[in-house]
């Protein structure tokens, strides 16, 4: 591994956490995959390992490591072939947490973030609405303050632990006449009145519990609004930088891993005399495959070393999740051709890792609203900034 990245505590957390999936994880993937639902006891066994406070403080239970810990807990997740158990376990450690860790004060830390790291609390983050897709300013669920409560009303969508979780981060217009300034963030209770939830039945990511959630006239505490009123949209954007790093991250490994299936598999399938790997066509193809993980990877591992030292990486992370969600799925594609009708069986693992990466270039924003993204920086000149 690249040891400009990587010390020998990284790659002893990599092993040990490696040993952990295939022991713990692996075993019962085929049943949450079958039953589209991961059971409970092991997000508990993920937070007594530690595995869901690596980059939180250690004040609220965490263990306060750098970014390059949490690079190794998304790629070895994408090595168990269940893109909807990684996504279960990562959309709850760096999406909802992270909003939890940023905006939350004192008593929502205690009282969501430390049981989060401990895995007593799973948490969903509720942005996408239905129909508004990657237009985020343009939600529609509102928050109307009434007294020393929030009534909240609306619906999300796509929502990854939207039906399992305890707790969801949920962002509504508190002043909808204004589109950028009148969003805001909130933190809430499942089992408050007014919630609820259908779950979806997807394409891929089958072990994941996606939902729609339905807002009817919920009230919530009014200190259950995270960090400012209206700096909603602000928050939101500036954790997009982690968010598609995540994403970019994510695409990588699992092109790796399609790339190393390929190639055990092409060592050991002999046709007309002799074991794949021996035939000029196929040795190249590989080569191509991997030299595309490879370029991905190496920018991606670049990005996280700037954002762990705390530059502003909209741009890079946007670049990052564009290109590796699309190289994941061609790669993987082509994984898929070289097993020959064994890709396309369910026993192998390439048909569902070819359904679970489609997602990528879709969620945490599509590839046609990133390209917008950049070129507004690239081509306008327009600066993104980090929320004060």
């Amino acid at each position: 591994m690249n040891s400009m990245y990587f010390t020998e505590e990284h790659e002893s957390f990599r092993q040990s956490f490696k040993e952990f999936l295939q022991k713990e994880v692996v075993p019962h993937i085929d049943k949450w995959e079958k039953e589209g639902t991961v059971e409970r006891f092991i997000w508990k066994k993920f937070g007594e390992m530690g595995y869901f406070g690596l980059n939180q403080s250690e004040e609220y239970g965490g263990l306060g490591l750098d970014l390059f810990y949490t690079v190794i807990f998304l790629e070895e997740l994408q090595k168990v072939n269940s893109g909807g158990f990684a996504a279960n376990m990562w959309a709850h450690a760096y999406l909802a947490m992270t909003h939890l860790n940023k905006e939350g004060d004192d008593r929502i830390k205690k009282e969501y973030l430390t049981p989060s790291i401990d895995g007593d609390k799973i948490g969903c983050l509720c942005i996408t609405e239905p129909f508004g897709g990657s237009d985020v300013a343009g939600m529609r669920t509102t928050a109307v303050k009434k007294g020393d409560k929030y009534v909240i009303n609306g619906s999300k969508t796509f929502i990854t632990n939207g039906v399992y979780s305890d707790y969801l981060i949920v962002a509504a217009k508190t002043n909808p006449e204004d589109k950028y300034k009148g969003m805001s963030i909130f933190v809430m209770d499942r089992d408050i009145p007014g919630i609820s939830a259908t779950k979806l039945d997807k394409l891929g990511w089958r072990a994941s519990d996606t939902a729609e959630i339905a807002f009817d006239n919920v009230e919530i505490p009014a200190e259950n609004l995270m960090g400012e009123e209206g700096k909603g949209f602000p928050y939101i954007m500036q954790h997009f930088a982690l968010e598609r790093l995540v994403m970019g991250i994510n695409a990588h490994a699992r092109a790796e891993y399609a790339v190393d299936y390929a190639v055990q598999y092409m060592e050991e399938r002999v046709a007309f005399g002799k074991s794949l790997d021996r035939f000029q066509v196929l040795r190249h193809k590989i080569a191509e495959m991997a030299s595309r993980v490879d370029m991905c990877r190496e920018y991606n591992y670049s990005i996280a070393k700037r954002l762990n030292d705390g530059q502003y990486v909209v741009k890079e992370a946007s670049m990052s999740k564009l290109l590796s969600t699309k190289m994941a799925d061609e790669v993987i594609y082509e994984a898929l051709q070289l097993l020959g009708g064994y890709g396309y069986m369910e026993e192998y693992p390439m048909a569902r890792l070819l359904r679970d990466s489609r997602l990528g270039p879709i969620g945490g924003g599509t590839s046609e609203i990133l390209k917008e993204i950049i070129a507004k920086m690239v081509i306008d000149k327009k600066e993104y900034k980090p929320a004060t």
